[in-house]
């Protein structure tokens, strides 16, 4: 049923205009739902002429347009009116018709950029492809924040106003903010997850990440300190561009990476899977050292970093569950179950942790490549990755020696510790490390499949 309004408008253009008195109807209770016109935005408009109508709506498209531009000049909306009959929707409607789906939604987001009402990601916040109610608040209030500032001619800050929006409180979430909403309602999502042993599991954790997880005082991340401090003056390559021996021996001494040499010695950098994890991590993850030649340098990134402890904190500690090229999420699945494991800081046998991990992701539904159960094997790629990153990040203690012989070992890779060999336990820095990882993953924006 029509408000009051948009149904004594319809009614006008009935007599005025009927043969797109029809189309307007169609077009008003997607783009309205039934509300009154007063309730919509910029933003609502752009979003069904050059997403909705091209993609949902059955029909004359062009036709369709055209009434609602009708309807909308009737209620005096005459800048929305103008949308309907721009060049813009004529391109992007032409664009999805002969090139597809695909393209006529990359010119969409082009055009929607362009009109300034498009609530832009910010440090604290990067906005969901899929969103759900609190956010979808959130953003539909921002664009409209950011129309009313366009409209009024002031200088805007996209940026700014989006933050200054998100982090307010507000009397009409009682003394809430859109932030903290936002962020309620991902982290209730993750928690829920998939499957009753990976809910058991996060449960508790609803409310231990709800607050940001700030440094330890105690030093840490040092293995990263040191190999950013080392590139202020460039760090020299070999010929097969890897670390030279002197900068890889010095690594496995200092940060007691010698025993887990591929060979039992260090020649260079290939022997060290830590400090090989560790310039990944650097080089790639965090865009803080760059080649240039064959020297590892310093970026603008990795200097700010340096000088900032909070922000390299804030930084590395996702890393710990950064997908790899071409991973899925089913790995970051089980390494994220394997830190909420080990978090409060027990000895873990190395067994027991893939029982664990194992019971988890079987649960959520996760099934191996070959069309099987996930099983123990399956999990060797991951945890070893979750692993390594620890030790190049100067995250797990050393665990003492399970009694007992340990269990065979199944031809693991050169450098990775066999199955089973050493329990699991992570530092003090490492627990809050692990926590901070957690937050997040479960903070992260969920995006539809093959949107970064």
């Amino acid at each position: 049923m029509p408000a009051p309004d948009v149904a004594a408008l319809l009614a006008q253009l009935e007599r005025s205009e009927p043969d797109i008195a029809e189309p307007a109807r169609v077009a008003v209770e997607w783009l309205a739902g039934g509300e009154a016109l007063e309730t919509i935005s910029q933003f609502d408009v752009c979003e069904f002429l050059w997403y909705t109508l091209p993609i949902k709506v059955p029909g004359d498209q062009a036709t369709i347009a055209r009434a609602l531009g009708e309807l909308l000049r009737l209620a005096g909306m005459e800048r929305y009116a103008a949308l309907c009959d721009s060049p813009a929707t004529a391109r992007i409607l032409l664009t999805y018709a002969r090139e597809g789906e695909e393209a006529g939604a990359a010119a969409y987001h082009r055009e929607l950029e362009a009109t300034g009402v498009l609530p832009p990601d910010i440090a604290e916040l990067s906005w969901s492809s899929i969103m759900g109610p609190e956010e979808l608040g959130a953003h539909v209030a921002c664009a409209a924040a950011l129309e009313l500032a366009i409209v009024t001619g002031d200088p805007v800050d996209r940026e700014e106003l989006t933050r200054r929006w998100l982090t307010a409180p507000r009397a009409e979430l009682g003394g809430d903010c859109w932030l903290h909403r936002v962020h309620g309602e991902r982290l209730n999502r993750w928690v829920l997850g998939r499957g009753t042993a990976r809910r058991e599991l996060a449960q508790p954790f609803e409310v231990r990440l709800h607050a940001p997880i700030a440094a330890p005082d105690e030093p840490h991340l040092e293995p990263l300190r040191w190999l950013l401090g080392l590139a202020r003056t460039g760090v020299r390559l070999t010929e097969r561009l890897n670390v030279g021996r002197a900068v890889a021996v010095e690594a496995a001494d200092r940060f007691g990476w010698a025993d887990r040499a591929r060979s039992g010695v260090v020649r260079g950098e290939a022997d060290v899977p830590a400090l090989t994890e560790l310039r990944q991590i650097a080089v790639h993850d965090l865009g803080a050292l760059r080649r240039s030649g064959r020297r590892l340098v310093l970026t603008t990134t990795g200097r700010n970093l340096l000088d900032d402890r909070a922000a390299m904190w804030e930084a590395a500690t996702p890393t710990l569950l950064a997908p790899a090229p071409g991973e899925h999420d089913f790995e970051v699945s089980i390494r994220e179950s394997a830190l909420m494991i080990l978090v409060d800081g027990d000895v873990v046998r190395d067994g027991d942790l893939r029982d664990r991990v194992a019971e988890v992701v079987n649960g959520e539904g996760w099934r191996a490549t070959d069309g099987g159960r996930v099983g123990g094997a399956d999990l060797t790629g991951p945890l070893a990755r979750l692993r390594h990153r620890l030790d190049a990040l100067g995250l797990e203690a050393a665990a003492p020696q399970a009694a007992g012989p340990a269990p065979e070992a199944t031809s693991p890779e050169p450098g990775r510790r066999a199955a089973g060999a050493a329990p699991w336990r992570l530092t003090a820095a490492g627990r809050r490390a692990a926590l901070a990882a957690l937050r997040a993953q479960a903070l992260r924006p969920r995006q539809y499949a093959g949107l970064g």
